[in-house]
């Protein structure tokens, strides 16, 4: 059987990592989490271990040795021997981690990086979430879908999981006003999904998006 691969996209603070991470617990999926890869990297420029302005793709392959649990039950982030998890979720590291995606040359890395993790994943399906993952990484995957809600429910979202001396319009308005010079993720592409989580408490989106995978199973 061929592995199942769920691509989810959306703005910043729509619920895509903590409702992706629940539905592969649930299905028993692999979970990858792509936008990791880009705060490892930003991550990597701050502490001096890559210099992004004259990156390459060979160099990234040299470079950033970077690592990351598909386990949704056991998740971490590694570069090199550091565990990152909890550092790549710093301000500075958000501060920074738009300017990183914007490199075409980092953009290129991810998404092969992104391809070989799901493919050499131990799991028979795997959802992913992040940039370009209905469109330009798996536009065949067989459920693509793009999670979103209104502006004002994205803001309440995050604040709740930010300090309090941490603006959440930073951190979801701008975040998506910058990475929308890159990529278009509020505009559900053809044969996209649109699952709007306004009104759905967590449980209710969850469920959701299981509905959403189990359809695609079956037709």
């Amino acid at each position: 059987m061929s592995k199942v691969i769920v691509a989810v996209d959306g703005p910043a603070g729509s619920g895509k990592s903590s409702v992706c991470k629940e539905v592969a617990k649930r299905l028993n999926y692999g979970y990858l989490d792509t936008g990791a890869a880009y705060r490892a990297l930003a991550w990597a420029v701050l502490e001096g271990q890559v210099e992004i302005e004259k990156v390459s793709v060979a160099d990234l392959i040299i470079e950033f040795a970077y690592a990351i649990s598909l386990d949704p039950n056991n998740f971490w982030v590694r570069v090199g021997k550091t565990d990152v998890t909890s550092a790549i979720r710093e301000p500075r590291v958000s501060e920074l981690v738009s300017s990183v995606a914007g490199v075409s040359e980092v953009r290129k890395y991810m998404h092969n990086l992104t391809k070989s993790l799901v493919n050499n994943a131990e799991f028979r399906g795997v959802i992913v979430e992040g940039r370009d993952i209905t469109t330009g990484i798996f536009p065949d995957a067989q459920t693509r879908i793009l999670l979103t809600a209104s502006e004002a429910v994205r803001l309440e979202r995050r604040s709740k999981e930010l300090p309090v001396d941490i603006s959440a319009e930073e951190q979801v308005i701008n975040r998506d006003k910058a990475d929308s010079k890159v990529v278009d993720f509020i505009r559900p592409a053809r044969g996209v999904k649109l699952l709007d989580s306004t009104n759905l408490t967590f449980e209710e989106t969850v469920t959701a998006v299981i509905n959403l995978v189990q359809a695609a199973k079956e037709s």
